[in-house]
């Protein structure tokens, strides 16, 4: 029995003995913090103090892939994501143009120079067709959303799955008067 007694056993046991575990011991000593405040009617209230942030959840659903568009207009989202800025050049139509020459959705670049004025050229010129969809958010993955403007020369931007994307991404939609959502078969 006293070879079981040995200095090191003894000191194992008392601190599994009298150290408690580290979580209970977290627990009790940091209560939630309250905030006291004085009601409208003169009540004294008090409410937990919230301390971790929760970022904003998203709203509109993801964009989802429609079969019958053509999946190289997925692939001209992919792209011009990744040519994208975190803020605007001022050279929406640029970007798009260069995104669907890369993607080969077109086979040449698109002539002209205002944004407002693409939708109509790539009707015209290269076979998309205007979708039927008044909400940009229900725009299908690849499709060119064009807006218009009063004296401004608009904008046009392609639906990603996380968002829209020019040149420059973005988690909502222009706020210009959307002239229509294109798209290829």
């Amino acid at each position: 029995m006293r070879k079981l007694l040995t200095p090191a056993f003894v000191i194992l046991l008392g601190t599994a003995v009298f150290c408690p575990h580290s979580a209970m011991a977290l627990r009790f000593s940091a209560p939630n913090p309250k905030f006291n405040y004085t009601d409208a009617s003169g009540k004294k209230q008090s409410v937990d103090v919230i301390d971790t942030y929760y970022p904003k959840k998203i709203v509109q659903p993801i964009a989802k892939p429609d079969a019958q568009i053509d999946p190289k207009l997925r692939r001209a989202a992919t792209i011009a994501e990744e040519r994208a800025r975190a803020h605007s050049l001022s050279k929406c139509w640029h970007f798009v143009k260069e995104a669907l020459v890369a993607a080969g959705v077109v086979k040449s670049r698109p002539q002209t120079t205002l944004a407002k004025q693409a939708g109509q050229e790539l009707m015209n010129n290269y076979g998309f067709k205007k979708l039927p969809v008044s909400n940009p958010y229900e725009a299908p993955v690849g499709s060119v959303l064009v807006y218009g403007a009063k004296r401004a020369p608009g904008h046009v931007e392609i639906r990603t799955e996380n968002g829209f994307v020019s040149d420059f991404r973005s988690k909502t939609p222009s706020r210009r008067p959307l002239i229509g959502v294109f798209a290829k078969s």
